[in-house]
């Protein structure tokens, strides 16, 4: 190899050093400050998110605190959120839990700040204002143990007029959490509830999920960019092209 040719090696690689650095900063600019990636790996949101599907989540949605950054349930960052925004009764969240700062959660929110929340016969109540549900057919899916769920499925409406799909694994009243005592929602707290509402740990579990802080916010779910069809483990990429929900790729979360 020649001198020219052994310096146009060298340049070609430290380019595409240089080039594999800025990719790297640029997505974990995108992944912090803009959309971060999350894989559903259990049924508390079943039928609105599946087992194996992969969403993105808006940072920008409630601003930024300590959570929205890597490492930030150990590293302290800063205190509060900056330019926040309050969610929505209805929103799909990602959050942190104060118990398990650094375990990643998603529930729907149903309480904000200053409501009173309360599970009577199945039925959630806000501010002792009963949400109705109507039947909608059976929802199909892939459990937490591998097997297939069949349950029935409902349309809840919240207050704000928001209408999501809920499944009942037992019927109604007979259900871990289908009565409980009135939860008071503190200042600067949200009550979140899985859409499994059999299957999901959430704010009705005091000291285990609990009242969630603004601050433990992470953002909000945006939409689906890829399902695995809940049959595989994420890394087996070999096998996602046999098994994947190709429906849900791309679908909003509503």
């Amino acid at each position: 190899m020649t001198k020219v040719e052994d310096q146009k090696h060298k340049d070609t690689l430290w380019e595409n050093v240089k080039a594999l650095f800025y990719a790297i900063v640029l997505a974990v600019l995108i992944r912090t400050v803009w959309l971060q990636p999350f894989h559903i790996p259990s049924g508390s949101m079943i039928p609105s998110l599946l087992i194996g599907d992969n969403i993105f989540v808006s940072k920008t949605a409630y601003g930024y605190s300590r959570y929205s950054i890597p490492f930030g349930g150990d590293i302290n960052y800063f205190s509060g959120r900056i330019w926040g925004a309050e969610p929505k009764v209805g929103d799909v969240v990602v959050f942190r839990s104060v118990i398990e700062p650094n375990t990643d959660y998603i529930k729907r929110v149903v309480g904000l700040p200053g409501d009173t929340i309360q599970m009577k016969e199945g039925i959630l109540y806000v501010n002792d204002v009963p949400c109705p549900v109507e039947p909608d057919g059976e929802a199909t899916a892939v459990n937490d143990d591998g097997r297939v769920l069949k349950a029935p499925q409902f349309i809840e409406t919240l207050p704000s007029g928001v209408k999501h799909l809920i499944i009942k694994q037992i019927p109604f009243g007979k259900g871990e959490y289908d009565n409980t005592p009135v939860y008071h929602v503190p200042p600067g707290c949200y009550f979140m509830m899985g859409d499994n509402r059999d299957g999901s740990s959430d704010s009705r579990a005091q000291g285990v999920v609990g009242y969630i802080p603004y601050e433990y916010l992470v953002g909000r779910a945006s939409f689906i960019f890829f399902s695995t069809g809940g049959h595989i483990a994420f890394w087996e990429v070999w096998k996602w092209p046999f098994t994947a929900n190709y429906s849900r790729i791309l679908n909003g979360i509503h």
